[in-house]
């Protein structure tokens, strides 16, 4: 919006004398003054965050894999010591580091397998006495069989706790979102198997569920929980 001010005054030298037919002096007009005042400049728009995209991970792959190279401190106290290695199929969308640092810290929670007080845990880079990988769907059936798997879910068979990378980006649905807390159940529940862990039942509606409880398909009236200690 603008806003004029204009403004004039007749400024006379002098006086005129008699007698005298003096050309009266010009008017002389003061410049016109417009002051414009800008309206004040909005802010710019908030930048959107980006909403984080879900990796794609393909139906198959390779079945070859990448090992996450160095090793973790020692987790827990317990006599009987496993050592891993963390290893993601060749062209999975997962950095292999963020993984291993995801598997070693749930691992090393004192609400993991260490508080029984009987098993410790390390990461090496070869060599271990448990193979963790993250594999596609594709060879994961192809890892578990003969387990049906079905592209679906994860296993432990032998050495192996083949954790799906289907499964690894997006979780479960009734999960709601805990995409952090799928990760560390599902680690945990087939690590649990490699103790010897067997599959147990939702102890009642509304209880916590064991970490042994097949989450991934259901929570049977459970709430969701990713600890063998919580």
């Amino acid at each position: 919006m603008a806003l004029g001010f204009a403004g004039w005054m007749l400024m006379p030298d002098g006086e005129p004398m008699a007698g005298n037919a003096a050309t009266p002096p010009p008017e002389r007009h003061a410049p016109k003054m417009v002051v414009v005042m800008a309206a004040e400049r909005p802010p710019p728009p908030p930048t959107a965050t980006p909403t984080p995209s879900t990796p794609e991970v393909p139906a198959t792959g390779p079945g070859t894999f990448v090992v996450t190279p160095g090793e973790s401190g020692r987790a827990g106290e317990g006599s009987t010591l496993l050592t891993y290695t963390v290893e993601i199929e060749t062209g999975l969308p997962f950095d292999p580091i963020e993984v291993a640092a995801v598997v070693d810290a749930t691992l090393a929670d004192p609400r993991s397998w260490i508080a029984d007080g009987h098993h410790s845990f390390q990461r090496v880079p070869a060599g271990g006495d448990l193979r963790i990988l993250v594999a596609s769907p594709g060879t994961t059936d192809q890892l578990c069989a003969p387990l049906r798997t079905r592209g679906e879910v994860s296993c432990r068979n032998g050495d192996n706790v083949v954790l799906n990378g289907l499964r690894w980006a997006v979780a479960v649905p009734h999960y709601n979102g805990d995409l952090a807390g799928y990760r560390q159940y599902v680690v945990n529940h087939e690590v649990g198997h490699a103790l010897g862990q067997g599959h147990v039942d939702c102890p009642g509606p509304g209880e916590v569920a064991p970490v042994m409880l097949q989450q991934t398909y259901g929570l049977d009236g459970c709430l969701a929980n990713s600890w063998p200690f919580p």
